[in-house]
């Protein structure tokens, strides 16, 4: 080996090893080695679907809602909601979401005409579905 080269790289170890330690001597640049910062977000947003297994029923004809639930935990309770006026009112239809994120709901309606309904989990609601009672 050439004595010039070796001297060479002999002192770029010596500064190296002065400079930083041994790691530095022989390791790559630091930007390699450092971990990917971690950018805290926020959750996702909780959202549910509903989809109607009928869209025409006869009165007190049971029916279901069935549905997904992202970013609800499992085993919490939906409920099936009923605009009623003006209002949203929940009946006593409900069931908890399970451990895949779905959930399904036998319904019986008794008020003729247009429902218009949606499941709500706390502040989370679906989108309206409409079932037609005769």
């Amino acid at each position: 080996m050439n004595r010039a080269f070796r001297y060479a790289a002999v002192g770029a170890v010596a500064v190296s090893l002065l400079a930083g330690g041994s790691a530095a001597a022989f390791a790559a640049p630091q930007h390699l080695h450092s971990p990917t910062p971690v950018v805290a977000t926020a959750p996702a947003a909780a959202s549910l679907t509903a989809k109607a297994s009928v869209t025409t029923v006869n009165a007190w004809q049971e029916f279901r809602i069935s549905g997904t639930a992202k970013g609800i935990k499992a085993g919490t309770k939906v409920t099936v909601q009923q605009k009623q006026g003006t209002k949203w009112v929940s009946l006593p239809a409900q069931t908890p979401v399970n451990a895949s994120g779905t959930y399904s709901v036998r319904v019986k309606l008794g008020i003729k005409g247009v429902n218009q309904l949606r499941m709500g989990a706390g502040s989370t609601v679906s989108p309206v579905v409409t079932v037609t009672v005769r």
